[in-house]
């Protein structure tokens, strides 16, 4: 019990910041990072064993994840670049990776609404790309992800897009609440 909070702690300081918005990026990093090493259970469960090996490739960009509250100590705007980018990233890897039909694409909504809570108006050079980014990207590759020999086929692919859409839907909830927080606090300063 007593190593669980001292862990609980430690990632509540490894994630704090003053600025709303790095913090919620951090947030969002971990929780993205904790939660990708459940995806693969998830697919299996949506769609059996019948996926094969590839679906542990989902897990890629948990260390990516992890690694974004320690470079938003150093530098901030990069980090919560990285985070946005990381996301979309992984959105297209495992869009290929699980094919088209798998509905993973959805997981670009939430780059877009994760774009616009981390990046003030004052920052357009990054605010307004990283909300197109994602839009381009999703127009740019649909019907050309080159085939994938883990991408689901038939029956199997229905329970992966309700698992995907309904992902979506929690991660956009989520990231709702977040800009309630995150858009009306005032920065605390050192």
């Amino acid at each position: 019990m007593r190593s669980a909070r001292a862990a609980l702690t430690w990632l509540r300081g490894y994630a704090a910041a003053d600025d709303p918005r790095i913090a919620s990026a951090n947030l969002v990093a971990l929780v993205l990072a904790w939660n990708t090493p459940f995806y693969p259970l998830y697919l299996m469960g949506a769609a059996g064993s019948s996926l094969g090996g590839g679906v542990w490739l989902t897990l890629c960009a948990c260390p990516i994840f992890l690694a974004v509250p320690a470079v938003t100590r150093r530098h901030g705007l990069f980090g919560r670049l990285m985070l946005v980018i990381a996301g979309i990233a992984n959105t297209v890897f495992c869009t290929w990776l699980l094919g088209e039909a798998s509905g993973t694409a959805l997981f670009l909504l939430p780059c877009i609404t994760l774009a616009a809570l981390l990046f003030r108006r004052s920052e357009p050079f990054a605010l307004f790309p990283l909300i197109a980014l994602p839009i381009l990207t999703g127009v740019a590759l649909n019907g050309r992800y080159p085939a994938s020999a883990f991408a689901c086929v038939g029956a199997e692919c229905a329970g992966i897009v309700w698992m995907n859409a309904i992902s979506v839907a929690i991660l956009l909830a989520f990231l709702g609440v977040l800009a309630t927080g995150s858009a009306t606090a005032p920065p605390r300063h050192r």
